[in-house]
């Protein structure tokens, strides 16, 4: 029992002296500073929200209309009229 007591306290003593330069580093601040900001903006969550479903929303109609300008321009190469226009490719 003694052994592993004196085997026990030096481990405490390193690991409790480690911990305390990581809380003082700023590591340990940014850390500190996270915990903070997450329990004080728990109320600008559902705004948050909103912005970035509006934002996804907002995304998307981007891609849908960027989706039928590439759909017309296949269209139109499908076709042939402008590939006959731009004429053959130079090597």
């Amino acid at each position: 029992m003694e052994d592993i007591l004196a085997l026990f306290i030096p481990i405490v003593a390193v690991g409790g002296f480690f911990a305390w330069m990581i809380a003082l580093s700023p590591v340990g601040k940014a850390y500190a500073e996270r915990l903070k900001a997450g329990s004080a903006g728990s109320s600008g969550t559902a705004e948050d929200h909103v912005e970035l479903v509006e934002s996804v929303e907002q995304l998307r109609r981007e891609v849908a209309e960027l989706a039928e300008r590439v759909d017309f321009t296949e269209r139109l190469l499908g076709q042939g009229k402008v590939s006959e226009q731009l004429g053959k490719p130079r090597a």
